[in-house]
């Protein structure tokens, strides 16, 4: 294997629990409370429905249960159902560094995977701080966007990791797992361009499956290409160029998921900043005496959020939870962004278009210059009489730099939960999840996750 592919079989391989920094395993079991949130409240979405049905009943051992239905199916269908489901509501957590994307977006692999292995919670949380590990030091390295390809590259091969440590892989077939997931799954950058569909919330759920397919194969004796990453037609050559990794997570060294964002708003993370300050400056004016806004953002952020035309007129669900000047829009008639703010009625309400209309967004070549060690915003609000108001922030709510409390993730949980959840469930799973290095099973939480 190349040296690259070696590099991370081996440090997988060897993590041990106690290995992991306290602040890891709180941040890993934060992470996993969110991101079970996210998928109860994307529970009923139709890209979910759509996965659940296609999900086979499960006829025999190794089995998992979709989250929410309670129904066992393959853990494959489990992986991509459940990833399905985190990602819908775009609310789940961003790693934001050279590359960025959705880490959590795997846990629905992990859940598969460990709650079919029979793994304790301790198994569990050394899976997930393993996973991230992959995709951070990935990330670190690499723009994929930059060169059209999307996140599934990062999140197949971190998939695999996660998976492949529970099920207890050898060193060499870890290698072979991750050669073959991030071989076979380079995903183009057409998913998140132009106007937006369903498979905008799927396409790492099928990378996440296919991660875990990956783990399955080289279990059985499966091998993977042998320069996955350096080799001639290797990810190198095709896809993001020559890197060098940095030093992984333990040691003195931070762990990614340590550097990993959550979101407060369920909205695209680069605009979270200017949603909290669209907030602030609403009580202070009429929405209706508005005669522009202008929106100064960093270059990542208006390429993915304010630059393309039918980010002025979204027609579909995904598009306008990618569209800066609708979110703006709705979060200052409504004086809230949630959920709700993204149901078709109100995207496609021909009342919101003239405000979004007044509304330019710009990059800003000194806030692009400052990303990603900042995420810088700034947002001038002019009114028909003159008035003008400005409100500027370098790091969103739910930023590593600016994070939400464990109060916040739980009330974010119980709040996205509670249309699927009995409150006596979304107490005990709270309850369990908050412990979770105490289980040494994982079914009675997640027995939790069935709707009453």
């Amino acid at each position: 294997m190349d040296k690259t592919t070696e590099t991370f079989a081996r440090y997988v391989t060897s993590l041990r629990y106690e290995d992991l920094s306290p602040t890891a395993i709180h941040e890993a079991r934060r992470h996993l409370i969110d991101s079970l949130g996210c998928a109860l409240g994307g529970y009923r979405s139709e890209p979910a429905v759509i996965a659940r049905r296609v999900a086979p009943i499960a006829s025999g051992a190794p089995s998992a249960r979709l989250l929410g239905e309670g129904r066992q199916t393959t853990p494959e269908a489990a992986a991509f159902a459940n990833a399905a489901m985190i990602r819908f509501l775009d609310a789940n957590d961003t790693y934001v560094a050279r590359g960025s994307g959705h880490p959590s977006d795997m846990l629905g692999a992990i859940l598969a995977v460990a709650e079919s292995a029979r793994a304790s919670g301790k198994d569990l949380l050394r899976a997930i701080v393993a996973g991230y590990e992959i995709f951070g030091a990935l990330a670190d390295q690499v723009s994929l966007r930059d060169a059209g390809w999307d996140q599934g590259v990062f999140v197949a091969p971190a998939s695999a990791a996660g998976a492949g440590l529970l099920l207890g892989l050898s060193a060499q077939q870890m290698a072979e797992a991750l050669a073959i997931a991030v071989t076979a799954n380079v995903a183009t950058r057409q998913t998140r361009a132009g106007e937006l569909s369903m498979w905008k919330g799927c396409a790492t759920a099928a990378a996440t499956k296919a991660g875990l397919f990956a783990a399955q194969l080289a279990q059985a004796g499966m091998t993977g290409p042998t320069a996955a990453f350096e080799g001639r037609h290797g990810v190198w050559e095709q896809v993001t160029g020559p890197f060098q990794l940095g030093p992984l997570g333990g040691r003195g060294t931070s762990f990614a998921i340590e550097r990993t964002n959550f979101k407060f708003f369920a909205a695209e993370y680069h605009a979270q900043a200017p949603l909290a300050m669209a907030l602030a400056v609403r009580p202070k004016i009429r929405v209706d005496a508005i005669d522009a806004i202008d929106v100064q953002i960093y270059a990542m952020a208006h390429s993915e959020i304010g630059s393309e035309p039918a980010k002025w007129d979204p027609q579909t669900r995904e598009t306008a939870d990618h569209s800066l000047p609708y979110m703006l829009a709705v979060a200052l008639v409504d004086g809230r962004i949630t959920p709700a703010s993204f149901e078709r009625t109100r995207y496609l309400d021909p009342a919101l278009r003239p405000l979004m209309n007044r509304i330019r967004v710009t990059a800003n070549p000194e806030f692009t210059r400052r990303f990603p060690m900042e995420l810088v915003s700034e947002i001038t609000v002019v009114t028909r009489d003159g008035q003008r108001l400005v409100e500027r922030a370098d790091f969103p709510k739910g930023h590593t730099r600016n994070p939400m409390s464990d109060a916040d993730i739980g009330t974010k949980f119980r709040d996205l939960s509670s249309d699927v959840l009995a409150p006596t469930q979304v107490a005990t799973a709270l309850e369990m999840l908050w412990s979770l290095e105490k289980a040494d099973r994982l079914e009675p939480m997640l027995e939790c996750f069935s709707a009453p």
